[in-house]
């Protein structure tokens, strides 16, 4: 007596589900990441001699911090409402405007261009990592 058992393919049913971190952490994250660096290159800027200052008095390190975090959380509300390439117009857009008050105000031209340069800092961490999600 012969039994002819039916061979059926093994599948293997792998499910990958991907977790994903909810934007406003991710983007509050990437806020504190890009605050503490733009903060640091101030820093750095400030101790080779370039004041980073305003009508002759120093910004103070903490509100390069305070001014990428609002800007950051700004960034985070408009992520959320508008598509991918019109937040990256608007933010590339702000981010230049943003550069005005310290072309305008900064007393030297190293100021104005150390000044310059932490907003550009502060603009290439966030907006790309934003602009994913």
């Amino acid at each position: 007596m012969t039994s002819t058992t039916a061979t059926r393919p093994i599948t293997s049913s792998t499910s990958t589900t991907t977790r994903r971190t909810p934007t406003w952490r991710s983007g509050l994250t990437t806020a504190v990441a890009g605050a503490a660096i733009t903060t640091a290159v101030a820093a750095v800027v400030r101790a080779a001699g370039v004041e980073l200052g305003v009508d002759g008095e120093p910004i103070p390190l903490l509100a390069f911090a305070q001014f990428v975090l609002i800007g950051a959380v700004i960034g985070i509300v408009v992520a959320r409402h508008v598509g991918r390439t019109t937040f990256i117009r608007v933010t590339v857009a702000l981010t230049a405007l943003s550069c005005v008050p310290s072309l305008a105000w900064g007393t030297s031209a190293a100021d104005k261009v150390g000044l310059v340069c932490t907003h550009l800092v502060a603009a290439a961490i966030i907006i790309p990592r934003y602009a994913r999600r």
